[in-house]
């Protein structure tokens, strides 16, 4: 009897301790397995012509798995760069590798991302090929359309030559001058692009290296800016123009290739009276990311190097190290595309750009 007196409690108290130990366990591990899980909110600014890969669901959807939810805002490319708000955000991605260089010095980041690469295309029209073949400013070649006279182009637009003065130009002999629209240069890469290829036209198959050889060319190029009137601050806005008012609005516009081939590969009735024009030579606008964090560090590795993202990045026309699925995600369109490009430059440094923008900006303002 007194045994039972003493075991009763004592195996109470230790059936308690245990049920307590059990809640206390279950509890300990769901907690830490929580953490090992945590959604992290990771946000940056981007240039708009990121806009649609980032934000495609399958995009997303492999971010979380990673534990990553992304947030982004757009802004010109040279709008980052100059940006004063840098610590609220985990990374920049803009395009082009001067304003990326510049942005890793500011940010000290000790490494950056290059995830893909675009060369800069003119999208243009293919009632306006046959005059511009007869000036011998363009080249079929397989099925591609290759500026090859980029000087002869230049002084066609510093001379304000009009379309109707076109030899054969009987589709679009408007008064309109013969010139490649952009964005503005104040605020996005792609304008910025185009001003470095035609600096290097200029300048005599040149990279301009000197504020002599920037002097000597600004008379030059600035008149093909001054002329273009009203710029929209991103790339997303004259390539919009392009497809929804037509040659009339947009006989010839400065783009990043990978907007065109995204329409193509996500519009399945396209126009097809548009054409993409490559010059000889191009550039090519990187896209690479510049983490502020550790945050934006692994969300650049996972865009560099996951097979998954690269793959989805093939297919909203952007090229990768990997040659053989960027030939494979276009082959349905028919041609048009180079699989590769090899007359290719690269841009001025980024303080030489900084010092003919501003120059030019001096003029717009």
């Amino acid at each position: 009897m007194w045994i039972r007196k003493i075991v009763a409690p004592l195996l109470l108290a230790l059936l308690v301790l245990g049920v307590g130990y059990g809640l206390w366990k279950s509890h300990s591990e769901t907690s830490t397995a929580g953490r090992a899980t945590a959604i992290e909110t990771v946000r940056g600014l981007i240039g708009s012509e990121k806009e649609s890969f980032l934000t495609d669901p399958q995009v997303q959807e492999i971010l979380r798995s990673h534990q990553i939810t992304l947030e982004v805002e757009k802004a010109g490319s040279r709008q980052i760069v100059q940006r004063t708000d840098l610590k609220n955000y985990d990374f920049g991605y803009p395009s082009g590798q001067p304003s990326a260089v510049r942005l890793q010095q500011m940010v000290r980041a000790g490494e950056t991302f290059t995830t893909f690469y675009t060369p800069m295309v003119i999208a243009s029209w293919a009632k306006l090929i046959p005059p511009l073949e007869k000036a011998g400013i363009v080249e079929k070649r397989a099925g591609v359309v290759y500026v090859v006279d980029m000087e002869r182009l230049l002084k066609l637009m510093e001379q304000g030559t009009r379309w109707k003065d076109l030899q054969g130009n009987k589709d679009f002999a408007v008064g309109k001058s013969i010139l490649i629209n952009t964005t503005d240069l104040r605020t996005s890469n792609s304008a910025a692009m185009f001003l470095a290829l035609m600096s290097y036209i200029a300048n005599s198959s040149n990279v301009v290296q000197s504020n002599a050889e920037a002097s000597k060319v600004l008379p030059m190029l600035m008149p093909i800016f001054l002329k273009q009137g009203y710029q929209e601050l991103s790339s997303a806005g004259p390539f919009d123009d392009y497809l929804s008012m037509g040659m009339g609005k947009a006989p010839m516009v400065m783009i990043y290739e990978s907007q065109f081939i995204e329409h193509l590969l996500h519009t399945p009735q396209r126009n097809p009276e548009m054409v993409m024009l490559y010059p000889e030579p191009t550039l090519f606008a990187k896209h690479i990311l510049v983490p502020f964090n550790e945050k934006g560090k692994k969300l650049g590795q996972l865009l560099a190097t996951d097979p998954q993202l690269q793959a989805i990045a093939s297919r909203y026309g952007y090229r990768t190290s990997n040659a053989e699925l960027f030939t494979r995600t276009t082959q349905p369109l028919g041609g048009g595309i180079p699989a590769t490009l090899t007359n290719v430059i690269d841009p001025p440094t980024h303080e030489m750009m900084e010092r003919m923008i501003s120059a030019i900006e001096a003029q717009l303002n």
